[in-house]
């Protein structure tokens, strides 16, 4: 067993360090000679809380070609009234009053949105997003222009907010999950993702493949997306974009819990089998590790310390790592049986995996 573990263990620490090699290479920006049109395509939801902030960011920018799509997926609260309030010529607004059946919510609003855009780039930002300043957008598109023609961008944003003991494991997941310098060299299609909070495609690349038409039901989306453009040639590249995008994700922990919970399920593979062989790995290598060997328990600190403090989070959090991982096993159950019982439900709407 302590083998077993030991070379679990090892197997993250490799992709960790791998991954963090990556993202230093890929610091890389391009000079921009001409810089393409970008269509920022936003979905939106009940997002009073939200919009203010990344429309204020999005409007400050210097970029000199860009406009902004929201698309209103049939908000209950003031989102409609703020996007009509907001008087610049780069702000396109669209509504509807929710998705035909068959689809997903935001998977609908982005493909709608992606009907009305006219840029070379399309840059996909969740509407609790938020760029730093006036030249955020600028240092993406530079970012994506470095990258060989074939490629997406996909963010590692900064994550602020609530719930960090449950937030903090998004990042860890990203970088203990995914070997990302494998994603060109490996066709298999499970060796790609994006984030869905921040992406970067050219346009041609985008229709030629319709990724949001092809999936109308994923709940996951994003993941399947990045695995999907995959098959098609394309390859997500990870960037680290934390000092251009930040996301708030959610105000406190018992929001980050239901957002969590839809997801949670998903990400374990979506059925029973697949779920029982990915929580295994997770109890074992960060629930029963660290009580079979004191350096199983240092290595447990070390992996998730290093993912936090990369993250940004505050130094707290790393020393809570056992309270994230028991509450992340507790998410994984709950998120589990929410979905074999057909209860979970989003923004006022029921969502099945």
């Amino acid at each position: 067993m302590v083998y077993l573990l030991a070379a679990l263990h090892g197997g993250m620490l490799l992709i960790l360090l791998s991954n963090l090699v990556y993202l230093y290479r890929g610091r890389l920006r391009a000079v921009l000679n001409e810089p393409p049109t970008v269509s920022v395509l936003v979905p939106a939801r009940n997002e009073e809380a939200n919009l203010p902030r990344l429309l204020h960011s999005l409007l400050a920018q210097t970029y000199p070609r860009m406009e902004i799509i929201v698309y209103d997926d049939g908000s209950e609260d003031a989102t409609p009234a703020l996007l009509r309030a907001v008087d610049d010529p780069r702000l396109i607004a669209l509504r509807s009053e929710g998705p035909p059946p068959g689809w997903v919510g935001k998977v609908h609003a982005l493909y709608q949105a992606t009907r009305r855009a006219s840029g070379e780039l399309y840059l996909f930002l969740d509407a609790d997003t938020e760029l730093h300043d006036p030249e955020a957008l600028r240092r993406l598109v530079e970012r994506f222009a470095a990258l060989p023609p074939d490629s997406i961008l996909t963010g590692l944003t900064r994550l602020r907010g609530g719930g960090k003991l449950l937030v903090s494991l998004v990042p860890c997941a990203i970088l203990l999950g995914l070997p990302w310098p494998l994603v060109r060299r490996v066709r298999l299609k499970t060796l790609a993702a994006l984030n869905g909070q921040c992406w970067l495609i050219r346009a041609s690349d985008y229709h030629a493949h319709e990724p949001h038409h092809a999936l109308p039901d994923e709940v996951l989306e994003d993941v399947e997306i990045g695995r999907y453009l995959k098959t098609k040639g394309l390859t997500p590249c990870l960037r680290d974009v934390q000092g251009d995008v930040s996301v708030y994700m959610y105000p406190r922990f018992s929001e980050a819990w239901r957002g969590f919970r839809k997801n949670a399920y998903l990400l374990m593979g979506g059925s029973p089998v697949a779920f029982a062989g990915l929580f295994a790995f997770f109890a074992l290598a960060f629930l029963v590790a660290p009580w079979v060997s004191p350096w199983l328990l240092l290595s447990t600190y070390v992996l998730k310390a290093t993912t936090d403090l990369y993250a940004r989070f505050p130094v707290w959090i790393p020393l809570l790592t056992p309270l994230s991982y028991i509450l992340g096993a507790l998410l994984q159950v709950d998120s589990a049986v929410s979905h074999w019982t057909g209860r979970v439900a989003w923004k006022g709407r029921r969502v099945g995996s």
